[in-house]
Parts: C-alpha cells; structure tokens; sequence
C-alpha cells in the first residue's frame, strides 16, 4: 500500500502547530521534536562539539520559543526560520569565543560542486583542492556554499535565513562559485 503525503497538507498541519503554539508555548513541543535533530545537526556541522552544538541548539529552540509571535509565514518552511536563528547564534558563538569555523566536506558534497564548477576536470584534483579553496572564501561566502550545496537548500530558503533576496542569494552563489573555479585553475596552471 503506497501512501501518498500531500505537501500542502503537511504546511497546514505545520501553520495548525505554529498558530497553537503561538497561544500555548506547550503545544511548541511537536516543533522541536521535528526540527531538533537537522538543526542540532547543522549547528555540530559548523562547530565540531556535541556539548557547544547542544548548548546552542537550545538556544535556537529557547529563542525560537520566546519569539514565536513575531514569526510570520512566507511561503517557505518554518525550518528556514529556524535555520537562521541557528546560523546568528553560530556566528555569534564563533565571534565570543574566538574558536575556528568548521567545514564539514564530504564526498557527495564535493562532486555535486564539482557538478556545478565544471564539465569534465579531474574530480580528485578539486576533491584535494577544495579545503583549500574553502579555506581561502569569507564566512558569508562559505554559508552561501554550505546552505546550498551542504545543506541542499532551495535559493529561496538560502536568501531567506541570509536575509537577502533570493536572486541576491543566486547572484552571490555563483560569483563564489566562479572565483572557486578560479581558484582551482590558478592552482592547477
């Protein structure tokens, strides 16, 4: 027996919640069980530590809380929210500690950049380059490639938890993407 989920029936049931929640900070609890893990996630991905991930994790939740009135839906999945409260606290965490920014680089991430960057460059020059080149971007221009290809965001999503449009958030994805590759071919000149 197949069954099929309705996208919009999800967003429903999910906009129910958050109207509930927004009168009863009780009824905020199905939100964080379905939200926890990938934003605890997310957040180890930047940091490295369980213990700091957790920490900041209920931060997000505490102020996802606390703040759940002034969130207004815009067509794009409570998640995006969260991710960017999650991404502020990041930040603010590695500006007050002074601690290095992790980078978490897998495989599968690698080639679809690679996918992006080029046709047909040898995939384990760029998979031995890229820490390297990720090394040489800005924290803005790294969360633009974490969120879309780390993260697999949609553009929209990506601008939404940036605070910038969503066309910005393609214009800047692909000028980093294009001083990437450019990095790689100065590299391997």
């Amino acid at each position: 027996m197949k069954i099929q989920i309705d996208e919009a029936n999800i967003q429903l049931k999910e906009d129910e919640i958050i109207s509930l929640a927004k009168k009863d900070a009780s009824e905020f609890r199905p939100l964080y069980i379905a939200y926890f893990k990938p934003i605890f996630l997310f957040i180890l991905h930047r940091c490295g530590d369980k213990t700091v991930a957790a920490d900041l994790c209920s931060q997000v939740f505490l102020k996802a809380l606390i703040n759940l009135h002034q969130y207004t839906p815009r067509g794009l999945p409570f998640s995006s929210w969260l991710y960017r409260i999650a991404t502020n606290e990041c930040n603010d965490f590695f500006r007050r500690t002074n601690r290095a920014r992790l980078v978490v680089l897998e495989d599968h991430i690698a080639e679809h950049i690679y996918d992006e960057l080029f046709d047909q460059d040898p995939m384990n020059d760029l998979k031995q380059a890229l820490p390297t080149i990720i090394s040489r971007l800005s924290l803005d221009e790294i969360q633009l490639i974490e969120l879309r290809f780390m993260e697999n965001m949609p553009f929209k999503e990506v601008a939404e938890i940036l605070g910038i449009t969503e066309n910005n958030a393609k214009v800047k994805t692909y000028r980093v993407l294009d001083k990437m590759k450019t990095m790689f071919l100065n590299q391997h000149a």
